[in-house]
């Protein structure tokens, strides 16, 4: 009896361990397949090469985005009064001609009135004119009453052509009665804006009211401190980069070096020029500006992009095929330009992956 139970339980615990190993089996040769990469995600994925190109080094600079200085537009106020009726906000596209705003003043309303009198004064001259050119005709007044109406007439003129232009450029852009029309000079942003309705100013305020810049291209200022002053020139390439648009460069040149240094931040200041047609610059927004270095000769670089870091290590990911992918650690140089200069780990001609390489180191070390 206890001959039979002993049978039955060995082959009961055998027909388990039987059923056990078939399942894992599948699992353990699944397990052994190398990762391939969906065709859907293949699709998303940029190559690129390591290959050999031109060493670089770079000087890594901060700075400010400003509006160009030589293309920009300070409004200030021509007469003294109350703002009213302002129609653009700070950061609004505005037109050449366009109303900005007004202001009623007192100092209008008194031009407008010197207008009046010097047409009433001139109308007055020309009618003692005619009448002396009438008499002088007649023989009854002399050749001096004649000059002294005209010396009058051409005087009036002179006031009322006065009065005109003090009150065209006074009421900047036009007059109606005691409203003075403030228009924009030019076409561009309103990138500064010191007033708002009801607000008092004085024509002789020294902030302007509006300032203006068409943006479509900005000034990059940046900061050198001493120990980097030789190692910038005019002229050098300068590679512009922002916190809004990290993955994006922005390539100039340095158009000028200051020869001061600044009194309280104790920098030197330098300045690119960057084109803005798509108005992605903005004034006051930082930058990081890497000054490209030609040092000679050539090294093995790969994009930047395509470094995985983990655990204190730089890796690539080496592609031969969508199920053939090798991670590899790398020694890394300088990074310019958009490229990492590689000192060991992948040869010329490697092919990496330039885009979703984080995505895949993930999924391989899954």
């Amino acid at each position: 009896m206890l001959y039979n139970f002993l049978k039955n339980t060995v082959l009961i615990s055998a027909t388990v361990f039987s059923l056990f190993s078939c399942k894992s089996k599948p699992k353990d040769k699944t397990a052994d397949a190398p990762y391939t990469i969906p065709d859907s995600l293949l699709k998303t994925i940029d190559f690129d090469t390591a290959k050999m190109i031109q060493r670089m080094d770079a000087v890594t600079l901060t700075g400010m985005v400003d509006y160009n200085q030589d293309n920009v537009v300070r409004i200030y106020p021509q007469v003294s009064g109350n703002i009213s009726n302002m129609r653009v906000m700070l950061g609004d596209y505005v037109k050449a001609g366009q109303v900005l705003g007004t202001i009623r003043s007192s100092d209008v309303a008194d031009l407008n009135s010197s207008l009046i009198n010097a047409q009433a004064n001139l109308s007055l001259a020309k009618k003692s004119l005619d009448a002396a050119k009438s008499l002088f005709k007649s023989g009854l007044s002399s050749q001096t009453d004649l000059a002294t109406a005209e010396n009058n007439y051409q005087q009036a003129q002179s006031e009322l052509n006065r009065v005109e232009q003090v009150l065209k450029i006074n009421a900047v852009g036009g007059k109606t009665g005691d409203v003075s029309i403030i228009k924009a000079p030019i076409s561009g942003f309103v990138v500064e804006k010191f007033v708002s309705n009801n607000t008092f100013i004085r024509s002789d305020n020294s902030n302007p009211l509006f300032t203006i810049s068409d943006l479509k291209n900005v000034w990059v200022m940046a900061n050198v401190y001493e120990s980097s002053i030789q190692d910038v020139r005019k002229g050098d390439k300068a590679e512009v980069t922002t916190l809004a648009y990290p993955d994006r460069v922005f390539n100039g040149t340095i158009s000028e070096v200051m020869n001061v240094l600044d009194p309280n931040s104790k920098v030197l200041k330098i300045k690119i020029v960057l084109p803005n047609t798509d108005y992605k610059l903005k004034p006051q927004m930082f930058t990081t500006v890497s000054v490209i270095q030609n040092e000679g000769g050539e090294a093995l670089a790969i994009p930047s992009k395509s470094l995985v870091f983990d655990n204190s290590q730089y890796y690539v990911l080496i592609y031969k095929g969508k199920n053939d992918i090798k991670i590899t650690p790398v020694s890394v140089g300088t990074t310019v330009g958009g490229y990492t200069y590689i000192k060991s780990g992948v040869q010329p001609g490697d092919v990496v992956i330039a885009t979703q390489a984080l995505l895949l180191y993930q999924e391989l070390n899954g």
